[in-house]
C-alpha cells in the first residue's frame, strides 16, 4: 500500500535526524561552525565544541543544553599539531564515538596577493585551513572506519573554485581542502565513510568583516548574485545538516556550493 502524505513526510523528515549521533565541530564558537553545532543538536545529535577560546564555547553549549542535547567543551587551535593531538587524545580518552567530523576552523589574517605575501602568513593559513583538517580527520577517521561508518564535512568556501583578488593564500587554501576532501572521499567510501565539502559565498560573520567594510567590493558582489543579498550562517548549516544525516546518505566527494549563485 502507497505511504500516505503526511508518512513520506515523517520518513523523509527521519532522514534528517542526528538522534544518537555525536558531532565534532570545530571552530563552533561562534558564525559558521555555532550554527551547525545548534542545527545538529537540534536534530538530536550531541556535541563536541572545539576552538581557541573556551569562554565562547562554553556559551555555545549552554544553548545545546537548553535543547537537551549533551555538548562537551574541548579547546584546540587547528594550526597546531600538539594541540590537535591533545584533542584527538581527550576523545579516544574519554571513549567518545565521533560519528560526524566538520572541519570549519579557519583563519585569513592577510589579505595579499602572491608577490606581497609574506611567507609566515602563508604558512599560518595553509596550517590552519589544510593541514589542521588533515590531521584532526586523520585522527578521527579512524574510529569511523573502525565502526564502518561517518561522514566528515568540511567547510570550504568558493574562493577554492575561482581566486579573488588579495585572497591568494585563502583560496589556496580552500583549493587544497575542496581536494582533500575528494581524496578522503575516494579512499574511504569502500570503509563507510562518506566526505563531502560546503564552498559558501559571502557569508556574515566576524571573519568576512573586511569584505562587507568594502563598500564598493560589496555591492559589487550583491549586484551580481542572482539572489542579491549575502547569505547567514543557518544557510551553511543547513547543507552541512544534509551531509552529515542519512539525508545525503549517497552523497559522497561533492563541493556543494551555497553562495546565492555567484559562482554561475
Amino acid at each position: 500500500m502507497p505511504l500516505g502524505v503526511e508518512t513520506r513526510f515523517l520518513v523523509l523528515r527521519d532522514r534528517f535526524s542526528l538522534a544518537g549521533r555525536t558531532a565534532l565541530v570545530t571552530g563552533a564558537s561562534r558564525g559558521i561552525g555555532r550554527s551547525i553545532a545548534i542545527a545538529f543538536a537540534e536534530q538530536g545529535a550531541d556535541l563536541v565544541l572545539s576552538s581557541r577560546k573556551a569562554d565562547a564555547l562554553e556559551a555555545v553549549a549552554t544553548e545545546i543544553a537548553a535543547l537537551g542535547r549533551r555538548a562537551i567543551v574541548i579547546p584546540a587551535h587547528v594550526g597546531r599539531e600538539d594541540s590537535i593531538d591533545a584533542l584527538a587524545d581527550r576523545i579516544e580518552r574519554e571513549a567518545i564515538a565521533i560519528d560526524v567530523l566538520v572541519n570549519n576552523a579557519a583563519v585569513n589574517p592577510v589579505m595579499a596577493g602572491v608577490l606581497d605575501l609574506d611567507p609566515g602568513a602563508w604558512r599560518k593559513v595553509i596550517d590552519a585551513n589544510v593541514t589542521g583538517s588533515f590531521l584532526l580527520t586523520r585522527r578521527i577517521a579512524r574510529g569511523m572506519v573502525e565502526r564502518g561508518r561517518g561522514a566528515i564535512v568540511n567547510v570550504a568556501s568558493v574562493g577554492g573554485l575561482r581566486v579573488g583578488p588579495g585572497l591568494a593564500a585563502y583560496d589556496v587554501s580552500k583549493a587544497a581542502l575542496i581536494h582533500l576532501t575528494r581524496a578522503l572521499a575516494v579512499e574511504l567510501g569502500p570503509r563507510g565513510v562518506r566526505a563531502n565539502a560546503i564552498a559558501p559565498g559571502l557569508v556574515e560573520t566576524r571573519m568576512a568583516e573586511a569584505l562587507f567594510r568594502n563598500e564598493a567590493g560589496y555591492r559589487a558582489y550583491v549586484s551580481s548574485n542572482p539572489l542579491r543579498r549575502h547569505g547567514q550562517p543557518d544557510e551553511i548549516a543547513a547543507a552541512a545538516l544534509f551531509l552529515a544525516s542519512d539525508a545525503g546518505s549517497y552523497t559522497n566527494g561533492e563541493v556543494l556550493v551555497v553562495d546565492g549563485g555567484s559562482v554561475i
